[in-house]
């Protein structure tokens, strides 16, 4: 098959450090909420065992790629043979904390686990992406959640799915480097899911961000004007605001200044990669029966 599989942008929703353990990882609390926006891959599956990766990532050395890596770990867990072309359609940025890399390399792990056949189990996939990155499991789980420890406790939530605006400041902000900052908060008083869902909650990360990335404390302050609270998304660098409808937000988009890159995207809680694979096996059973 030569499907499209999507590999979509994922927002926090909020973001508080409610600690520092001895090793030097922070605990936090956030919320991940999917968007019906993202990146696509297509596999088509391949008799020997080599990955090629085609698409445009400038600066990505093959090995270096979340999406080959991918591959290869379910390549060497399931003693799998076959092999794949992977075609990217790159509309995600790099360093914009939508979560970009860590998607694709989870659309990979799930599309490939049924087309080379592994038959993984959810929990051995998240398993696998843990491996490659601290946020692909949520994005193989494929379902809106609250995430605690050092991001890896997760808990199913259903909140609001509003339409968002979302603006890039083209810059790409490092997430080591706001971690390391000795004036990031990291006490937060911990929250709760009923908390979250009344309201309660922010990005204790935008303060720093702001004062390091100009662009991104510019791209706020143009969302104020149009929407009560503009966010930013894990340590950045994109920012969005929440709409009711898309109307609202396209009228918003026709006004976002040429320098930024901006886009409109429906809230999701149930994944678009979930939903397709969900499709892939029906369509399997339509073809079986």
């Amino acid at each position: 098959m030569n499907e499209w599989w999507p590999a979509p942008a994922k927002l926090n929703l909020f973001l508080h450090i409610t600690g520092r353990r001895p090793d030097g990882y922070h605990e936090l609390q956030t919320a991940f909420q999917f968007l019906d926006y993202g990146d696509r891959l297509k596999f088509t599956v391949t008799e020997d065992s080599q990955i090629t990766l085609q698409g445009d990532l400038p600066d990505v050395a093959d090995q270096d790629n979340l999406i080959v890596k991918a591959a290869r770990l379910l390549q060497s867990t399931c003693n799998c043979h076959s092999g794949a072309v992977i075609q990217l359609e790159k509309n995600l940025p790099m360093g914009g904390g939508l979560g970009g890399g860590s998607s694709d390399a989870a659309t990979t792990l799930v599309a490939l686990n049924k087309l080379w056949q592994c038959d993984l189990s959810e929990d051995q996939l998240a398993g696998l992406g843990l491996q490659l990155g601290a946020d692909v499991p949520v994005f193989v789980r494929g379902h809106a959640a609250w995430a605690e420890g050092v991001g890896e406790i997760f808990t199913k939530i259903d909140p609001p799915e509003p339409w968002y605006l979302v603006i890039f400041p083209q810059c790409a902000v490092s997430t080591a480097e706001i971690f390391s900052a000795t004036e990031l908060t990291r006490d937060c008083e911990p929250i709760t899911i009923a908390g979250f869902l009344a309201g309660e909650g922010s990005n204790i990360c935008e303060s720093v961000v702001k004062k390091l990335y100009p662009p991104v404390a510019q791209a706020l302050a143009w969302l104020a004007q149009y929407a009560a609270i503009p966010r930013m998304t894990g340590t950045g660098s994109c920012v969005f605001a929440r709409f009711d409808s898309a109307a609202e937000a396209e009228n918003v988009l026709q006004n976002v200044p040429e320098h930024w890159h901006a886009f409109t995207a429906k809230g999701c809680n149930e994944s678009p990669l979930s939903l397709c694979a969900k499709d892939f096996d029906r369509s399997l059973n339509v073809t079986a029966n």
